[in-house]
């Protein structure tokens, strides 16, 4: 019993905290947003040393391979596992709208009001799906990858500095070991953090449930509950399939004994980025290797978002029956699957991101910009759910990464490799 304790008690006492914010959210309503710069602080510090932690992370993972075929193959598995885990969550999301209207039998008059309080001027810029890319992927000027806003672009920086630091091999062998020393100090900088993650996330989430429980009403509660439904569904069953085709009947063991803390931190902090240094540490616990765990982490908060998927399926059916679109034939379907399956990668790692892919969303189908409003007001009640989808899910992911690198029996190997050790 002493040992269980041990293993999740750390779990225990953020869950607990969170309890006790969702409480105070739900008793003293807006007046919790006087604890909101509590939980402010707590989010500050990670988004502090995430930039740092992704480049470090990255960078090392990369430029400490040996061999080049290694990192092709994990890049590749990645690849697929991500296209199709994505393309999974968009054929759910779609069926699941189509059992389930958002709109059917509710009144749309007050929804229509909130199109008149949209602020045009929050995209007067014109989106091309081109254009979109060129900004997702690149900045024009170095500094701006400082950003977290910028993370994407940041990982592509770092995904080719590592790949030049192997490549050039023994002359940058201190250069390797700069990075590797930059993750170890990162990692320790996490963990002083992580001592203060109680007070704050217990903060965060009093401030947050207390001004958005109103907002989970009329029009966008059925919204709400469907892809709450959906969550769960993919989160206990399809997360169990992946764990399951990764490493079997163990795979499914390993799997949901450790991810407890990285769930709850999502759910917590509404944020990916944020999520990245305890998904790094449980991944780990999983028996994913190094080099895959640094690679799949980052890259997968920023490309991997089977939650962003949903929500992307959920916001365009919303908008077409609002708006009496079409959306049973062919040609629909699939630019539904296809536009919700880009959100998916380019929604933003924090919380309450997601303009771009709202914008792109408006852009591509000819929607009004006066819009924006309906999908923001969607993209605020299901952040929580969406994160924890988006953040757990990478985790699993890592899992069939390494799968497909390692073989069949990676888990077995990783195992008695721990029983020798202990």
């Amino acid at each position: 019993m002493k040992h269980i304790f041990k293993n999740y008690r750390s779990s225990l006492v953020l869950l607990t905290a969170i309890l006790i914010g969702g409480i105070a959210g739900v008793i003293w309503g807006p007046k919790t947003a006087i604890v909101q710069p509590l939980g402010d602080l707590f989010l500050n510090l990670m988004f502090m040393i995430i930039v740092p932690l992704v480049f470090f992370s990255i960078t090392s993972a990369i430029a400490s391979m040996n061999e080049m075929a290694r990192l092709g193959k994990i890049l590749g598995s990645i690849l697929l596992v991500f296209l199709g885990t994505a393309l999974i969550s968009a054929v759910i999301g779609f069926l699941g709208t189509i059992v389930i209207n958002p709109l059917e039998n509710t009144d749309t008059t007050a929804i229509q009001e909130l199109m008149k309080d949209g602020d045009p001027e929050a995209a007067v810029e014109e989106v091309t799906i081109l254009g979109q890319l060129v900004k997702t992927f690149t900045v024009s000027d170095f500094s701006e990858l400082f950003s977290k806003s910028n993370m994407l672009q940041l990982i592509v920086f770092s995904i080719i500095f590592g790949l030049s630091a192997a490549l050039a091999g023994e002359k940058a062998k201190p250069v390797t070991a700069f990075l590797s020393a930059g993750t170890a100090v990162m990692m320790k900088m996490v963990k002083i953090i992580m001592y203060y993650a109680p007070i704050g996330l217990g903060c965060y989430f009093a401030a947050i449930i207390g001004q958005l429980g109103p907002q989970i009403l009329e029009g966008y509660a059925r919204a709400f509950a469907l892809y709450l439904v959906l969550s769960l569904i993919y989160y206990f069953g399809f997360f169990t399939l992946y764990a399951f085709i990764a490493g079997g009947k163990e795979g499914v063991k390993i799997y949901w004994k450790n991810v407890l803390p990285p769930s709850v931190t999502a759910v917590a902090t509404c944020s990916s980025a944020a999520s990245i240094p305890v998904n790094l540490e449980y991944v780990r616990k999983m028996g994913v290797p190094k080099d895959i765990a640094e690679t799949v982490i980052p890259l997968g908060a920023n490309l991997h978002k089977d939650g962003s998927v949903f929500g992307g399926v959920l916001k365009i059916v919303f908008l077409f029956t609002l708006f009496g679109k079409e959306m049973t034939s062919m040609t629909s379907i699939l630019s539904i699957l296809g536009v919700s399956f880009l959100v998916g990668a380019v929604m933003g790692a924090i919380p309450g991101g997601g303009m771009i892919g709202e914008m792109l969303i408006l852009t591509v189908f000819g929607f009004p910009i006066e819009a924006l409003p309906i999908i923001a007001v969607i993209s605020t009640i299901i952040d929580a759910p969406a994160t924890l989808l988006n953040s757990t899910g990478n985790t699993v992911s890592a899992m069939m990464v390494t799968r497909l690198v390692e073989g069949k029996d990676w888990l077995k190997k990783t195992l008695k490799t721990e029983k020798k050790l202990a």
